[in-house]
């Protein structure tokens, strides 16, 4: 997952103290008879030995993966559901004369019906796609490779990623970015860690680049799969570590455009700027561009300097037919899933075609799409309620900075201006973007791909010299997920995660700061994790911080980065707690604001007992079931091995240990799995 309100005196403060989240008597919660499904539990487990087994351990046992998933659990329910409702809105555009859709609607219908029309897909075969495979056949430089990697509209992969973003240090301006990429697993160690289950997946890799090549018409496949497997492994082996790209001081380092082509020379720099559409002046001078990890781009422009054209063409072809696969015919499409489904994740079938419709949708036309998503199924009483919610937990983190034992007055007063500059967004945009510049074809799939690719881009560097927008959302509407923009210092929370089990307006309230209350901590708290503290309120990479609050800052994120990387996932397979620091601490903070925003609600009273349960508890049963998951062995290596995020058992597990109301609400004592001595528990904000 990826910040107005403002205690601004002791009678306001006092005030808060009596809000609750507004609740429906007449109306019953999703779940339960107040919110949390306790068939769920498996009440032989003790809390203290493994609380995520405890609150779903009877789910757990008696659940089954759905053979078009690589999980399910609480996030992939609310995923299905807004999936459901996407059908359901093509269903009623579909029911629609033609003459009646408006221009947006038409665009949504025709680029659905284009991508389900399978039959019209596999009759036409490759040709569709002929004129592109046969630019890549006829490339005869390394510089023509490079100008064919900044292209768009062409589905080339690059082995550079580059991204229009606010500058960190100035961040009223945009500016390119430009970090490492061009690897067709999802991490380096999946080329280079030794151990039997990687070493699988690689030969299976090199089999799918053979098949893959095969499909276009390629001879001696194998041997050139294995030439294009080779150099993915000399990019892989020039970047950096996933953990060390989060560091937010080490990935700014801005250059001049010639002055790059001088410290990374052995790719063509300005064909592949100049290839994008990127003048490579600006008003203010020779563009300047952000390198991130920038050693590794040297290094990764040196093996692309020393590759053979051949090897390179063949890497653009396989990654072409990837990339385009979605709207390929069967044969294609089944050899991508082939490997990023099956051999990957783990994902036994694909998903139905009119589900992947949706998502194309969402990808594509995610604004259109996401009006007629909110204006059916995110009333405004709903957005008024979380908004209410965000305001309740920035309180708490205001009146818990105010109290940090480790913080000097120096540094509180800066935090709290951060805090205070926070800005929410819930449900959906408050400006849509305007669709209409996008022309999309009934019976030009291949075509209206292509054109939604270079009308994207377009739009995002159209803005490179112009002001920052700092109210623009990189999430839709229907997406299940939250997130924090340091540059922006901002929260936004798209409308379909706002859903039981996380947020009910009709349940108990210990329910909802367990579930969303959590989640919106934990997206505040990323402004104060171990990298997005080193922003100001205003979004500058600036630190605000005495030497010494950082170094008690950095003395509890080392202890809790110990504490995780013990969690063993698979067999060999640890939590990297240095990669999953920052969602770590948004986490464990984020439960520990959301808590101390659910006891300022209750004004001081006691919380009624519920079904035997106290409030503490219910609010913690609530935390344990939002992070319900059941999650197949191929998907949770790649997520352990490359992902941010932490294992839902130890963002359940890991987290309510270090809380001390965890210990009292359900009796944890030492000799517990999961007990940890008061001066061993982790406490930042």
């Amino acid at each position: 997952m990826r910040k107005i309100a403002i205690c601004l005196s002791t009678i306001a403060c006092a005030a808060f103290m009596a809000t609750a989240i507004a609740q429906t008597p007449a109306a019953h919660p999703a779940f339960g008879a107040w919110g949390v499904d306790l068939s769920a539990m498996d009440k032989s487990v003790k809390p203290g030995d493994d609380f995520f087994m405890f609150v779903n351990g009877a789910w757990y046992k008696n659940t089954a993966i759905p053979p078009d998933r690589t999980r399910t659990g609480s996030f992939d329910d609310l995923i299905v559901l807004s999936e459901k409702r996407m059908r359901d809105l093509m269903t009623g555009i579909e029911a629609k004369p033609v003459a009646q859709l408006t221009d947006e609607e038409k665009k949504l219908r025709d680029l659905y019906d284009a991508f389900t029309d399978t039959a019209q897909i596999d009759a036409r075969g490759l040709e569709p796609v002929r004129k592109d495979l046969d630019f890549i056949a006829a490339l005869k430089s390394r510089s023509d490779i490079a100008r064919a990697m900044g292209l768009q509209g062409r589905s080339t992969t690059s082995i550079f990623g580059t991204r229009v973003m606010a500058d960190a240090k100035d961040p009223s301006k945009f500016d390119m970015n430009v970090g490492q990429a061009g690897l067709g697993m999802p991490d380096r160690d999946y080329y280079l860690r030794a151990d039997k289950s990687l070493g699988d997946t690689r030969d299976a890799y090199r089999k799918h680049i053979a098949t893959m090549l095969s499909l276009a018409g390629t001879k001696d496949a194998q041997a050139r799969a294995d030439a294009v497997f080779n150099f993915e492994t000399a990019l892989a082996d020039a970047q950096w570590p996933a953990a060390e790209r989060r560091n937010a001081d080490k990935t700014y380092n801005p250059m001049t455009i010639s002055a790059l082509s001088k410290y990374a020379p052995g790719f063509d720099w300005p064909a592949f700027f100049t290839a994008e559409g990127l003048s490579l002046k600006s008003p203010a001078g020779e563009r300047i561009v952000v390198l991130h990890e920038n050693t590794a781009i040297a290094a990764m422009a040196k093996a692309f300097g020393t590759a053979p054209v051949s090897v390179l063409r063949d890497y653009l072809t396989v990654h072409y037919l990837d990339n385009m696969a979605d709207y390929l015919p069967k044969a294609v499409d089944d050899a991508h899933f082939e490997f990023y489904g099956k051999v990957l994740n783990g994902q036994m079938v694909q998903l139905p075609r009119d589900t992947r419709g949706v998502h194309v949708l969402d990808r594509r036309l995610g604004h259109p799409l996401g009006k007629l998503y909110v204006a059916k199924y995110f009333p405004p009483e709903s957005k008024a309620k979380v908004e209410e919610l965000v305001g309740n937990i920035l309180k708490a983190y205001d009146a818990d900075i105010r109290t940090l034992s480790w913080m000097t007055e120096a540094t509180r007063q800066k935090a709290l201006d951060k805090l205070h500059a926070f800005v929410p967004h819930v449900g959906y945009p408050d400006k849509w973007r305007d669709f209409s510049g996008l022309s999309i074809s009934r019976d030009d799939l291949i075509g209206d791909i292509e054109r939604s690719d270079v009308f994207e881009w377009k739009y995002r560097l159209d803005r490179i010299d112009q002001p920052v927008d700092r109210n623009e959302w990189n999430m839709t509407p229907p997406t299940v997920n939250a997130y924090y923009t340091p540059n922006f210092n901002s929260i936004f929370f798209p409308a379909a995660i706002l859903q039981p089990p996380f947020f009910d307006p009709n349940a108990d309230d210990a329910v909802n700061y367990g579930g969303i209350g959590a989640v919106i901590g934990h997206e505040i708290s990323h402004g104060f994790d171990d990298q997005g503290s080193k922003y100001d309120g205003s979004g500058a990479l600036r630190s605000w911080w005495t030497e010494e609050d950082r170094k008690n800052f950095e003395q509890r994120t080392d202890m809790l980065g110990k504490q995780y990387s013990g969690y063993e996932a698979l067999p060999g397979f640890f939590v990297n707690g240095k990669l999953t620091m920052g969602e770590n601490i948004g986490d464990n903070s984020g439960i520990a604001i959301a808590y101390k925003a659910y006891h300022i609600a209750l004004s001081g009273k006691d919380a009624p007992v519920l079904d035997g349960y106290t409030g503490d508890q219910r609010f913690f049963l609530s935390y344990g079931q939002i992070w319900r998951e059941k999650q197949r062995e191929g998907a949770l290596r790649a997520q352990v091995i490359s992902n941010p995020h932490s294992p839902a058992q130890f963002r359940a597990d890991g987290t309510t240990r270090n809380q001390d109301a965890w210990y009292a609400a359900f009796d944890v004592k030492p000799g517990d799995k999961y007990y940890l001595p008061p001066d061993q528990r982790v406490h930042m904000w």
